[in-house]
């Protein structure tokens, strides 16, 4: 691959995952400040979730079958961006949900067009999208830092950001290399494109355990992602949004050990500790305050390298490893319908209900949450998806 091919596909991850971190890590806290609640702010969050669902089939329909990839791309963001501009003004709960799901239909499917962009400049992907790849972490992690160094985390100001990148990023994504359609001209299948054809490898009880667990897992991992930086905000932490970039800091670091641990610990004890890292990380949040126990914070916040990688990306390893070669993307297909859509709508939900059923209100007005009551939910929760795949997972030597 040339250089030049590198820095362009560099820059379009980077730009990717910043337009992502900048509003999604401090929607939450943003919309407590305008008078959302729990209910409705998890309701927010879903969409991004059926986003998620819709993706295969528009990139599987429209992206791989008729238009160049990376015009795709480019009109997306464009799109995009008027929507992120256009919810940032928006203080309505109704109108907010339905301008961010418009929204989500078009930056959701843009996570699989760039990886097609990539992928279709490279000789050797299996040693070359890592060091693009890791670029789109470090664009979260950058949009984290900004937001955090401003202090803007409860105004609209991020959504204005993220809809500013999404302008530059598909304007950028004309210059891209170009990408033909790669299945242009095939029949459609809707089973295939969603990776329901993939339902059949669960007869085999160890996929079924993975599946079922992904999906479960995927219900408090949501409390996480919609709630960490209200909550760190709303206990007195300064700067959440650049502390929390910590969490992507600490993915990079065990992403690059994965092989490490997986040769020496086999699938099923490395996805134990996942899980063991979620229960923990919950705990933490739920003992640890802003003042002498600050470290429990730093700590609940570091465990995501563990708690994502080890849990998401080994399976995504053994459905590689024990799906037939015909059935492998449909496999990691279902995979990811089950955890980003599916299991974290359910989540969304579920989180957005807990927290208003522990907000503490005077009057009408919110003014603060019993945390230590929310986060034991989902610690609880994580503890039977342990329990669930301890039980009825079957490591098996294939697997290690």
């Amino acid at each position: 691959m040339k250089m030049n091919t590198r820095i362009q596909l560099s820059i379009m991850m980077f730009l990717q995952f910043f337009i992502w971190g900048s509003w999604a890590v401090t929607l939450g806290t943003y919309l407590g400040e305008i008078g959302f609640d729990g209910s409705e702010i998890g309701d927010m969050y879903s969409t991004s979730a059926l986003g998620a669902i819709i993706a295969p089939l528009f990139v599987g329909i429209v992206a791989d079958r008729f238009f160049p990839a990376q015009y795709v791309l480019a009109f997306l963001h464009l799109v995009g961006a008027g929507l992120l501009y256009w919810v940032s003004t928006v203080t309505d709960p109704s109108s907010f949900y339905w301008i961010l799901l418009l929204y989500s239909l078009t930056y959701m499917p843009t996570l699989a067009i760039v990886n097609a962009v990539a992928f279709n400049q490279m000789d050797d992907p299996g040693k070359e999208f890592p060091g693009i790849r890791v670029l789109g972490t470090l664009g979260w992690i950058a949009a984290g830092l900004l937001i955090g160094f401003m202090a803007i985390e409860n105004t609209s100001t991020p959504l204005v950001i993220g809809a500013g990148v999404s302008l530059l990023s598909g304007i950028f994504g004309f210059f891209l290399p170009n990408t033909p359609p790669q299945a242009k001209g095939e029949k459609i299948n809707i089973g295939n494109l969603l990776g329901l054809d993939a339902i059949g490898l669960m007869k085999d009880r160890n996929f079924a355990v993975l599946v079922i667990s992904s999906l479960l897992i995927s219900i408090p991992l949501s409390f996480y992602y919609a709630w960490a930086n209200p909550y760190f905000n709303e206990s007195g932490m300064v700067n959440a949004a650049g502390k929390m970039t910590l969490g992507q800091m600490s993915e990079v670091g065990f992403m690059l050990l994965m092989p490490f641990f997986f040769s020496r610990l086999g699938v099923k004890k490395m996805i134990l500790i996942g899980m063991l890292a979620w229960i923990a990380r919950y705990l933490l949040f739920a003992y640890g305050n802003n003042d002498s126990l600050v470290y429990m914070f730093y700590g609940g916040i570091l465990l995501h390298g563990i708690c994502y990688d080890f849990f998401f990306v080994t399976g995504q390893i053994y459905v590689d490893k024990e799906a037939p070669e015909g059935l492998r993307a449909s496999a990691q297909g279902l995979i990811a319908l089950v955890t980003y859509g599916i299991g974290m709508y359910i989540g969304n939900i579920i989180a957005g209900m807990v927290v208003e059923r522990y907000e503490i209100r005077d009057n009408a007005a919110i003014v603060g949450h019993q945390w230590y009551e929310i986060w034991m939910i989902p610690a609880g929760l994580s503890v039977l998806c342990l329990l669930v795949f301890l039980i009825f997972f079957k490591d098996k030597e294939l697997s290690k």
